[in-house]
């Protein structure tokens, strides 16, 4: 499950969810190209023998043959790079507008045109949104070539939703709530959250989640690509550790990019509106019983 609005599929621009179309990507109008990653990692062919496509509901009267279950000529792409939810220079002095120009116009496109590259050689994986694509190849532990790719754009697009301009201050309403209850304070869950993203070594993610089963929230740390989503928690923010997204603005000072996060750029408004959502499948206590 994704709280993302980047479960979409290629091509269409209209909503969260979109459809297969025959336009071009909005970068491949505009002239614009960037960089591919090649993971070059081996192909487990036993584990793509396993995928089974996903299912489609017929209309009646349907044959399943009549549904588009392959590739249509001239598809350009699968999965179109979206963009941040504010212009790039509207998280600045935080974050300048070079960062976004490099973190997004270059690496967060490159993971984008790598995927589609991917896919482009086989239609196995043809008709999954993003955040099932992802889980079907992170292949129990045993990753296929689609998976790091799939989950970076999928972790880059909930980076973005995860800051928004005059962020930071203090969660509001039922999160702040929240996360009294499970840290004591949110001067804990903050001073924990800090150190977390400061002790990850090498490049990896931070990210405040739901935990189903325990029905609480937690810090959680992730290395490389790897997300939440795999182990079936449900993410409400994500910091992005890797060195390009804050390089360019605090060369090494790590410490420094962490605490401009919590204090001016994280967007309580998204991790509410993700948990108020993550409510309809996780019941965090008890209703409230009004009194006669």
């Amino acid at each position: 499950m994704s709280w993302s609005s980047s479960n979409y599929l290629c091509l269409s621009s209209s909503s969260s969810v979109t459809r297969f179309s025959r336009c071009k990507l909005p970068c491949e109008s505009e002239g614009q190209r960037g960089k591919c990653h090649d993971l070059n990692r081996p192909t487990n062919i036993s584990a793509y023998n396993s995928l089974k496509p996903p299912s489609f509901k017929l209309d009646k009267g349907q044959r399943r043959n009549d549904h588009v279950l392959k590739k249509p000529r001239n598809i350009s792409a699968y999965y179109s790079l979206k963009p941040p939810p504010y212009k790039f220079d509207a998280l600045e002095p935080y974050m300048s507008k070079r960062t976004l120009e490099v973190h997004w116009g270059e690496h967060h496109r490159g993971y984008v045109e790598s995927l589609n590259k991917y896919l482009g050689k086989d239609d196995i994986l043809y008709g999954y949104t993003l955040d099932e694509l992802i889980r079907v190849t992170y292949n129990n532990g045993n990753p296929l070539p689609e998976y790091n790719v799939a989950a970076q754009v999928w972790n880059h697009d909930f980076f973005w939703e995860s800051m928004q301009p005059g962020g930071g201050n203090l969660p509001i309403l039922g999160l702040l709530e929240q996360i009294e209850k499970d840290f004591g304070s949110f001067s804990n869950f903050r001073e924990e959250f800090i150190e977390t993203a400061l002790t990850l070594f090498g490049s990896g993610w931070v990210w405040l989640v739901l935990k189903r089963n325990e029905k609480r929230l937690a810090i959680a740390t992730t290395t490389n690509a790897v997300t939440p989503l795999v182990w079936d928690d449900i993410p409400l923010l994500s910091l992005d550790m890797w060195e390009h997204a804050y390089y360019l603005d605090y060369k090494n000072d790590k410490a420094r990019y962490v605490n401009v996060f919590m204090d001016h750029l994280v967007s309580w408004n998204a991790a509410l509106a993700r948990m108020a959502r993550a409510q309809s499948f996780v019941n965090l206590g008890e209703p409230k019983i009004p009194v006669a």
